[in-house]
């Protein structure tokens, strides 16, 4: 499996990354992950939307649960053809709890706990801490990469606007 060092910190400590970021234009990797309710999910059941794919490293830390409380409102104003998901190693469990506690109702989480497939095929699973990057993806209709963040130092918040801007080029 490819390693990736240096692309990301943790309070500028240099990190690597497993499997490789893909490339823009490029159809975007499958994976398999699990909702709030355990029932596995793939990427198939996105295709036909425009999908926001939030990459966090665990949903119960500040800056995780800032950016998904924002992208929750954002969705507020988005088509409903929009959806965002949020993707992080927190089990279901945890996602769930977080949800209802947070209010958060219009971002999907999920959890790539059980085997990392969503990390390792999109290059954001952290090696050292088995956690996910801080990476947002934007794919259209069909599935392809139309945009990608990754967020350099994973304490620090993605550019949303720049995201917003992506989104609304792919309408």
């Amino acid at each position: 499996m490819e390693e990736h060092s240096g692309l990301i910190t943790m309070k500028g400590n240099p990190l690597t990354l497993l499997g490789e970021i893909p490339a823009t234009g490029n159809r975007a990797p499958e994976f398999e992950v699990l909702d709030n309710d355990l029932s596995p999910v793939n990427l198939g059941t996105y295709l036909g939307k425009i999908v926001i794919i939030s990459s966090v490293p665990s949903l119960d830390t500040p800056v995780c649960d800032m950016e998904t409380r924002r992208f929750n409102v954002e969705a507020g104003s988005l088509d409903p053809d929009i959806v965002i998901l949020t993707v992080s190693m927190d089990l279901p469990f945890a996602q769930k709890r977080w949800c209802g506690a947070a209010g958060v109702d219009r971002v999907v989480t999920l959890s790539d706990h059980r085997d990392g497939t969503f990390g390792t095929g999109y290059g954001v699973l952290i090696k050292e801490l088995r956690l996910l990057a801080r990476c947002i993806f934007v794919l259209d209709r069909e599935g392809t990469i139309r945009y990608y963040q990754l967020v350099r130092e994973i304490s620090q918040e993605p550019d949303y606007e720049e995201v917003l801007a992506a989104v609304n080029s792919n309408k």
